[in-house]
């Protein structure tokens, strides 16, 4: 048997991609466990001198729910940077990356486990199984949209893997519906407002990230330069009316729970407030990033030269999604 050895040019070409990968296996595992403190840290951080009570195991719902909204985020964004791709002409669409929604279904479908034993336990954390009522969950309007979430996600999963993973669109949406009316109860003022406009909210939010994330994760894969770049150019078409969306329903939303009279007093003094302003600040930073990714994408000599800023924007949109989570599980601002 002859051991034939790499030559010192493949052995040193070899050793800076490994390199390389060994960093970006390290930045995505410390950006995991960042966004995995902000709602962990975020809601006592935000909480403090405020005055206001915090809820019971305020932390581990705010990172139960930023894992459903992940969960939520991914498989909508296939589904919808697939439907781009599918308008680019020339794309090399067998060439697609392995879905990742089986795996987000099945931490989107313990999230919401996790979330319904709340709701089970009257919105305490359950210390034993014996204090979770599962039958009481039929009884109450919050109790039956925790387990219409927990079916949602289980058809999602079975539908990404099916072979029609389409058809996940509709469980996807069952669990935006669920959120919509779960963060406005019955007894607010104006309740199916505010629901579609945090219906709306939510899905355009949920096809911006996650739309851009596999988007980038498609031309990882392609070596067609111009399709690449086209699918690029048409995904931030679209984001911009998505932006615009997102932007005027959470202005909105904001005024509904903040009175224009008051919000700005309250951006400081409630946990609510001051979450919020910190969610405001990154998507500043996020709008600033997909300008700039637009703008190399017109201008730059190699357009797809626009996908740097852009995988930072994926990064931000993961920081906004963290907030998020951490935003449902603080105490709603006063209204004076």
């Amino acid at each position: 048997m002859t051991l034939i050895r790499p030559t010192a040019e493949v052995a040193g070409t070899g050793e800076p991609a490994r390199r390389r990968a060994t960093g970006r296996a390290a930045a995505v595992l410390a950006l995991v466990a960042v966004a995995a403190l902000i709602p962990l840290l975020g809601p006592r951080t935000a909480l403090e001198g405020t005055g206001e009570a915090a809820a019971p195991g305020i932390a581990g719902i705010a990172l139960l729910r930023t894992v459903l909204f992940v969960a939520l985020c991914v498989p909508a964004g296939e589904l919808f940077a697939s439907w781009l791709a599918r308008r680019v002409p020339g794309a090399p669409l067998a060439d697609a990356p392995r879905s990742w929604a089986p795996y987000t279904a099945a931490a989107g479908l313990l999230a919401a486990l996790g979330l319904a034993s709340v709701v089970a336990t009257g919105n305490l954390l359950p210390h034993h199984l014996s204090d979770i009522d599962v039958g009481g969950l039929y009884e109450t309007r919050d109790g039956k949209l925790a387990l219409l979430e927990i079916n949602a996600f289980l058809a999602a999963g079975l539908c990404a893997l099916s072979r029609r993973p389409v058809t996940q669109v509709w469980p996807l949406a069952a669990v935006v519906v669920a959120e919509a009316l779960r963060a406005h109860p019955a007894t607010e003022h104006g309740p199916l407002v505010g629901s579609a406009l945090t219906l709306v909210h939510v899905t355009c939010a949920a096809l911006w990230a996650g739309g851009l994330l596999h988007v980038l994760r498609m031309l990882r894969r392609w070596r067609a330069e111009e399709a690449g770049a086209a699918l690029l150019g048409l995904y931030a078409r679209v984001a911009a009316v998505l932006f615009a969306a997102i932007t005027t329903t959470g202005i909105w939303s904001a005024l509904r729970r903040m009175p224009s009279g008051t919000i700005l007093d309250q951006l400081t003094t409630t946990a609510y407030g001051r979450t919020l302003l910190a969610k405001v600040l990154v998507v500043a930073v996020v709008a600033v990033l997909a300008l700039w990714a637009r703008l190399r994408l017109r201008r730059a000599a190699d357009p797809l030269s626009a996908c740097v800023p852009a995988r930072a924007e994926v990064v931000a949109l993961g920081v906004v999604v963290a907030v998020s989570g951490a935003l449902t599980a603080l105490p709603l601002p006063i209204r004076w």
